[in-house]
């Protein structure tokens, strides 16, 4: 692909110099594939040094170091200020109903080339970017284009009183990193739940009291209310998503559409796709009554079915969507220039050239390796 250059007057255009390897990234290689066209550039999760600003750019100079928000926000219109950046009006795919454009994330959210690449223009260069300090490594920074934001958004929703209990569904980068919010934000009890034995014991090492999915089964939620005083905990995050375990007509469903012609898949899955629910069904069944659902895990299913007999009844509140990266940054950005309470700097377990992306694709999808959070050098 040819390297980006300035369009409009407030673009920037940013070498790139560390990109991450998401977990929605792998909603692409299956289950969304077919919102995908040759030539699309994937990537989310950028930073670097800028290279370019375009003649209305004044927040910014060639060489300034930022990390770049994976939502498309312009920072001025009604949504953005409400603090919800995600469902920015200005750049909200209209042609396929779905909220603020994101870097690298095919038709469905407008299609803007993304962040696994050497260089990437970004929009908005006055408000978008989030100027960080020159010094310490791009690990300690460049989880505030997603992870960070995405973790304290959910456990800011979860709204775990202080001292209170969560358990947290998936020991991924969000839920491994949620852990580790809500623990400092005041959490008492901290419970996570996989099935990955090396997930477990990486988060079991920050104190996290873990339970392994394959051990408890049928048994989990009896271990759960053990650990609660017997009512549950008071809040359940999910970061598992769409693609849990334990779904198999569901899973094969989704198998199914990728074996449909783009055109007939994309359709099926916006008007009658279905999720594999195992984890939100888990989440439902887990929390206290009067508790939270905080939904971080991306679901896409446009027809699926929920217990809202059981949800109504236990009195639940169930917030959710794409994290609002910009609203959370003047939270977090102290916790990495005043030492490294959240363990940013050892959070990746890989660091591989981009050309190795088609291997580090299928590792992390696969859980091989102890892979948890892969980061590319172009």
């Amino acid at each position: 692909m040819p390297d980006p250059t300035i369009r409009d007057r407030d673009d920037v255009i940013v070498k790139i110099t560390t990109t991450g390897l998401c977990g929605s990234d792998l909603h692409l290689y299956e289950v969304l594939g077919a919102f995908l066209d040759p030539g699309d550039i994937l990537g989310h999760e950028p930073m670097g040094i800028v290279e370019e600003v375009g003649p209305d750019v004044t927040s910014l100079k060639p060489g300034d170091r930022v990390v770049i928000p994976f939502n498309i926000s312009c920072g001025s219109c009604f949504m953005c200020d409400q603090g919800l950046q995600s469902q920015c009006e200005t750049t909200q795919v209209h042609e396929h109903g779905t909220g603020a454009s994101l870097f690298g994330y095919t038709k469905l959210y407008g299609q803007v080339p993304g962040g696994q690449a050497q260089y990437l223009r970004v929009p908005f260069g006055n408000s978008l970017p989030i100027r960080v300090p020159a010094g310490p490594p791009d690990d300690r920074f460049v989880y505030l284009s997603d992870v960070l934001p995405t973790a304290w958004q959910a456990v800011e929703y979860a709204a775990v009183p202080q001292g209170g209990s969560v358990a947290v569904l998936g020991l991924g980068p969000i839920g491994d990193m949620s852990c580790r919010i809500a623990a400092h934000r005041g959490a008492g009890t901290v419970i996570g739940i996989d099935l990955v034995p090396e997930r477990l014991a990486r988060a079991r090492r920050r104190g996290v009291h873990t339970l392994d999915l394959q051990q408890y089964g049928d048994g989990l939620a009896d271990a759960v209310r053990a650990l609660t005083g017997g009512r549950g905990p008071d809040a359940v995050i999910d970061a598992v998503g769409m693609e849990a375990h334990g779904s198999r007509i569901a899973a094969a469903a989704q198998g199914i559409t990728t074996l449909l012609p783009d055109a007939l898949a994309a359709a099926v899955m916006k008007r009658a796709g279905i999720d594999r629910l195992s984890a939100l069904h888990t989440a439902i069944d887990l929390v206290r009554r009067g508790g939270t659902i905080s939904v971080s895990g991306v679901y896409g299913g446009a027809a699926d079915p929920l217990p809202l007999l059981t949800m109504f009844d236990k009195q639940l509140t169930l917030p959710m969507g794409q994290a609002n990266v910009r609203r959370w940054v003047d939270d977090i950005l102290p916790l990495l220039t005043d030492g490294d309470p959240l363990g940013v700097e050892d959070f990746a377990t890989h660091r591989m050239p981009l050309e190795q992306a088609p291997d580090a694709y299928e590792m992390f999808q696969k859980k091989q390796d102890g892979a948890v959070k892969v980061l590319f050098t172009p």
